[in-house]
C-alpha cells in the first residue's frame, strides 16, 4: 500500500458556461469501478436530456484502472482532457461526469434571453380619416378615447382632420359609434392597413 495518496473525502457539484454552453461537473469518490459505473449511470437519468455525459475515473492507490469517454463530443475533446486532470491532479478512486447541453438549460436560456427581449403582438389596423368640424371634436376624442385608440395626426384648419389607428377587426364598430356620436357630422375614410403594436404602452405603426 502506498504511504499516501490523493483523492476526495467528499464529492461536488459545479457548473460554468462557456461560450453559450452550460458544463456541469459532478465529482464523487469511488472505491472500485462497480461504483463508478453506478454513479455514471446515475447521473445520466439525472440529467436524461442532457446531449453529452462525458466522463472519467481512476481507480486504484496507483491508477491502476483509467477509464474515460467522449460520449458523442468529439474523439479526445472531453474524456481525455477530463482524465488528464484527474491524473495532473494525482488524485485516485475517484470519479466524474461532466453535463453538457441539458435541454431545460436551453429553455431557461430562451426564457431569459425573452425577458430581455421586447414581445410584441402585432395587430393588424387601418387608418381611418376622420374629417368633422370643432363642435363635434370633443365627441370624436372621447369616443377614441374610450375605446383607447391612437390618434397618428390631427391637422387644425377650418374643420379638424384626424388620422386615427383602429385594429381592423373594430373598424365597422368604431365607425358606426362615431356616426351615432356626432349625429352623423363626420366624414371617414378607411385608409391604408398596417400592422402596430403596442410598445411601452404606445400603439407603434410597423415598418
Amino acid at each position: 500500500m502506498l504511504p499516501e495518496y490523493r483523492t476526495i473525502y467528499q464529492g461536488g457539484e459545479d457548473e460554468i458556461v462557456e461560450k453559450k454552453s452550460r458544463f456541469i461537473a459532478t465529482v464523487i469518490p469511488v472505491e472500485n469501478e462497480e461504483e463508478a459505473l453506478e454513479f455514471i449511470e446515475k447521473t445520466k437519468k439525472k440529467y436524461w436530456d442532457a446531449r453529452h455525459n462525458c466522463f472519467a475515473y481512476v481507480i486504484g492507490e496507483r491508477g491502476q484502472l483509467q477509464r474515460c469517454s467522449d460520449d458523442g463530443e468529439p474523439n479526445g475533446t472531453a474524456g481525455k482532457p477530463m482524465l488528464d486532470v484527474l491524473l495532473g491532479n494525482e488524485l485516485r478512486n475517484v470519479a466524474v461526469v461532466v453535463t453538457r447541453g441539458l435541454v431545460r438549460a436551453y429553455s431557461q436560456a430562451v426564457k431569459a434571453g425573452l425577458r430581455a427581449s421586447v414581445v410584441i403582438t402585432k395587430i393588424l389596423g387601418v387608418k381611418l380619416h376622420i374629417e368633422t368640424d370643432y363642435t363635434t371634436f370633443g365627441k370624436i376624442q372621447y369616443i377614441l378615447a374610450q375605446r383607447e385608440l391612437k390618434i397618428l395626426d390631427t391637422v387644425y384648419t377650418d374643420k379638424v382632420e384626424l388620422e386615427v389607428l383602429i385594429p381592423k377587426t373594430e373598424l365597422e364598430q368604431v365607425m358606426h359609434a362615431i356616426t351615432e356620436g356626432t349625429n352623423a357630422q363626420a366624414d371617414m375614410t378607411p385608409k391604408e392597413e398596417c400592422y402596430y403594436a403596442e410598445i411601452d404602452g404606445v400603439p407603434t405603426v410597423l415598418e
